[in-house]
């Protein structure tokens, strides 16, 4: 029989065992512990208030709800897989405890709202602790920037020598992605916020519920408006896990940057050793695991994303059980990402710089041929004529194993008579950083105001 089924009212025959393991989620959804007790201690509020239950019981059921929450902290509550979830595994301790009063819980609610109550709350929760973690991240670069201001390094295109750059210029780029990933989660929050809970199973209930004062215990800022939605939406989870996969792309190019720097061919920074490990069978190697390990991490997160569009992609209204396999692709990017984020952070914070071999670097590949191209076309030559004229003196340049600063005045003279003592000057390192003063450039001045800026806006 399955009588012993909180649902068992209308079956005759008990549930296969494996059926039974098949289909419990209570060993991942029971995570949610504190958002489902929550929500009901609300819900039992809203109940009493509105007599729909008598207010000894509404006192009986918060007081045992309570009790449950301090047994799972504790660690004491047995948590049974023949009671499927976490909803079912609370409500049935609540009526052990209390009698015939906790049987009222579940008046004028669903597993099917309750759920989608759990999870929006749980998710707000996790969203908030991750905007943390960016801002900590955030922090990080900030203090590199600051710390480093004036360092001059190559940056790249196609990864090769593009033009010189300043560090810190490269530093507030990736800010610029977790600020845009800080506001993802943010807009993520807004969309989500909405209070599921009294949608029922799919067509709401014939019992008076106030809807709007659970959402205010539980400081949602409005309701949703269709039941049937209400049920049946993984929109919120959905984005979440799309601006998660954003957010892990943007960790993931960093990681490579800094997997790159980190090489003895490059040797632009030197990781803490907290952050890296060494070799089994080679004494000398320093490798960097967890921006190796970040960069691999992002395929998972991506992969939930796919998985949970593919649950979603044919499923009718409303509630369906596919929709339980929200909850572990859920679970595991916000565990992904949340630890990406804290390690990043601190490892950023520790990072090294090898400031002379960045700048020696920015004064290879021909960084300043740009440089020369505009100096040319403020003495009045057009610019495709004066592209031309530095790439044949670059050509010149590796043909005789020279670079453009070493080219006295009349080799430069060979390629434009418009070329005069001064190019000299118009094309040192700091000459081409800090000629670049339009807003976003790399020029020291515009670096500080932007860090100026940034700091003023926390």
């Amino acid at each position: 029989m399955a009588k012993d089924k909180l649902w068992g009212g209308r079956f005759s025959q008990p549930t296969d065992v494996f059926v039974e393991e098949f289909t419990a989620s209570i060993d991942f959804d029971k995570r949610l512990y504190r958002q489902d007790i929550r929500g009901s201690i609300a819900h039992a509020r809203m109940l009493g208030k509105q007599g729909i239950i008598p207010q000894e019981d509404m006192e009986a059921i918060i007081g045992g709800l309570q009790d449950i929450l301090r047994q799972i902290e504790a660690g004491t509550f047995d948590f049974s897989v023949s009671l499927e979830d976490i909803h079912m595994n609370i409500e049935a301790r609540l009526t052990e405890k209390i009698g015939e009063a906790g049987k009222r819980l579940h008046t004028g609610r669903s597993r099917n709202d309750q759920v989608a109550l759990d999870i929006r709350l749980y998710l707000r929760d996790e969203i908030n602790e991750i905007i943390s973690y960016l801002d900590r991240l955030t922090d990080s670069l900030l203090r590199q920037a600051e710390k480093h201001l004036g360092v001059i390094m190559p940056g790249y295109t196609h990864l090769q020598t593009a033009q010189p750059v300043l560090f810190s210029h490269y530093m507030l780029a990736y800010l610029e992605m977790f600020r845009r990933d800080k506001g993802r989660m943010e807009d993520c929050l807004k969309r989500l916020n909405a209070l599921p809970l009294g949608a029922g199973a799919l067509a709401g209930t014939t019992f008076p519920i106030d809807r709007e004062y659970v959402a205010e215990l539980l400081e949602f800022p409005e309701v949703t408006r269709n039941s049937l939605d209400s049920v049946s939406d993984r929109d919120f989870a959905l984005e979440f896990l799309s601006a998660s996969s954003i957010l892990m792309m943007h960790l993931s190019r960093f990681s490579e940057e800094l997997i790159i720097w980190s090489t003895s061919e490059f040797r632009f920074i030197e990781l803490s050793d907290a952050f890296c490990t060494g070799s089994s069978i080679m004494p000398q190697k320093k490798n960097p695991d967890v921006p190796e390990l970040v960069r691999g991490k992002t395929g998972r997160v991506y992969g939930n994303l796919v998985a949970l569009l593919t649950v979603m992609k044919a499923l009718p209204l409303a509630y369906n059980k596919d929709m339980q396999e929200d909850k572990e692709p859920l679970f595991d990017t916000i565990d992904t990402v949340k630890g990406s984020l804290k390690i990043f952070a601190d490892m950023i914070g520790g990072m090294r710089l090898n400031v002379e071999r960045m700048r020696a670097a920015a004064g290879g590949g021909f960084s300043t041929a740009t440089d020369v191209a505009d100096y040319l076309v403020r003495k009045g030559l057009p610019f495709r004529d004066a592209h031309e004229v530095v790439g044949k003196a670059v050509q010149y340049c590796i043909e005789t194993g020279k670079d453009l600063p070493e080219l006295a005045l009349d080799e430069w003279k060979a390629f434009s008579d418009r070329i005069e003592g001064d190019i000299g000057a118009a094309i040192t390192l700091e000459a081409s950083v800090n000629a670049r003063k339009s807003t976003g450039g790399t020029a020291q001045e515009k670096v500080q105001e932007e860090i100026g800026r940034i700091k003023a806006g926390r």
